[in-house]
């Protein structure tokens, strides 16, 4: 039976170039970086190294890259770190209704057990943050303003830059969750002007386990792990030697391959969406219907009448691997809050599916799912017993 990978946003493989460059440092240079002598000196070699690829992809300087468990850790040290370094100024936080959990429900935490007030913006119907709205927000007690760079979900690529212009206007820090957008858009955090970024390894075909978190220089922000050394005394622990040095492989090969990345997965991604509304009726796009403003290679699509997780389990069966959403809340029985939150109606909010395409994707295999998919479909529907009813 074939097989068809079309979820790259919930995780990417990984690239062999990277499980290369990995190889010795389990291996051969398999000493601790903190150690002095031979094989120490060459695993603290390996993190320098993947330190200066990783803040090349994003613009930034070596020392303002901290490595991480994932992005979700660097997520939480942002909002926990800020919330607790600056209790005397304020304890406002501002983010969005889209949000990845790792935000949301860190919010949550911090709203619960440390007093801190959160304002939760609204999106407009494809996804998108108003500058507008964010100025209206803010407060004389607002210390942070947290915004996703692309909506894992959706695909909107948030107007970031002048999202940060506002916040910088009246004096509070900007985070950007940037896991969906690193290696699928330029990066210039400079240009930006954020003050802090999160990023993830295994979105841009590199290991999972490990992240990064970009600290612009002269913030200060409270340790997350207490301990030791590593990282510059910011988080203690022995380093994941391998998993970095994999992710600053990763991250050279996205800043030298983007140009091509991001034209292939548009093609595949314009390809995909052409096949399913020429074969299947009663579709709907969710997110920015201007795909340049959304992730390169993401697809979200409602289908009338049917459950998007029998599509998926269906799909599955024939080989190919889609999601109904994040990863990260596949487990849940609950809507989407994204998809909520963008109106999408709930009488198809149910039938959604995430298609993101990726480096490996050809056009054989979307002609291949869109085969299958087609019949799904048509098998679903006939076994709805809302098929065509009013209100759909």
């Amino acid at each position: 039976m074939r097989e068809v990978y079309l979820d790259y946003s919930a995780t990417t493989p990984v690239k062999q170039e990277v499980v290369s460059e990995m190889i010795p440092y389990y291996t051969e240079a398999f000493g601790n970086p903190s150690s002095l002598y031979g094989p120490g000196l060459k695993a603290k070699e390996g993190l320098t190294q993947a330190r200066q690829q990783v803040a090349d992809l994003i613009g930034a300087k070596e020392n303002e890259i901290f490595f991480t468990s994932c992005g979700t850790e660097a997520d939480n040290w942002v909002l926990e770190g800020v919330a607790d370094q600056l209790r005397d100024k304020g304890n406002h936080i501002i983010t969005t209704k889209i949000e990845h959990h790792a935000i949301i429900h860190t919010c949550m935490y911090l709203q619960k057990y440390h007093g801190i007030e959160v304002t939760y913006l609204d999106v407009d119907e494809e996804g998108f943050v108003s500058p507008e709205d964010l100025e209206a927000a803010i407060t004389d007690k607002t210390i942070l303003v947290s915004i996703m760079m692309i909506n894992n979900e959706i695909g909107t690529l948030e107007p970031i830059k002048e999202l940060a212009a506002v916040a910088k206007k009246h004096g509070v820090l900007f985070h950007t969750d940037a896991v969906q957008a690193l290696g699928n858009v330029p990066i210039d955090v400079k240009d930006l002007d954020v003050d802090f970024l999160s990023m993830s390894a295994h979105k841009i075909y590199g290991p999972k386990g490990i992240g990064a978190l970009y600290k612009r220089k002269g913030i200060m922000l409270p340790n997350f792990v207490h301990g030791g050394a590593q990282e510059n005394r910011k988080r203690a622990g022995t380093e994941n030697t391998a998993g970095i040095v994999g992710f600053g492989k990763a991250a050279e090969l996205a800043r030298t391959g983007l140009a091509e990345h991001m034209a292939h997965s548009r093609q595949m991604r314009q390809y995909l969406w052409d096949q399913i509304q020429d074969k299947i009726e009663d579709v709907r796009l969710n997110g920015p219907a201007d795909f340049d403003r959304r992730h390169p290679g993401n697809l979200n699509v409602s289908f009338r009448y049917i459950e998007g997780e029998s599509i998926m389990l269906m799909l599955d069966g024939g080989g190919i691997c889609v999601s109904t959403g994040s990863a990260c809340s596949s487990g849940s029985l609950d809507i989407s809050h994204v998809l909520a939150a963008i109106n999408v109606p709930m009488t198809i909010i149910n039938g959604t599916v995430r298609f993101t395409v990726g480096d490996f994707t050809t056009k054989e295999d979307i002609d291949y799912t869109v085969e299958v998919l087609q019949k799904v479909v048509d098998t679903l529907r006939k076994l709805s017993p809302i098929t065509g009813k009013e209100g759909w």
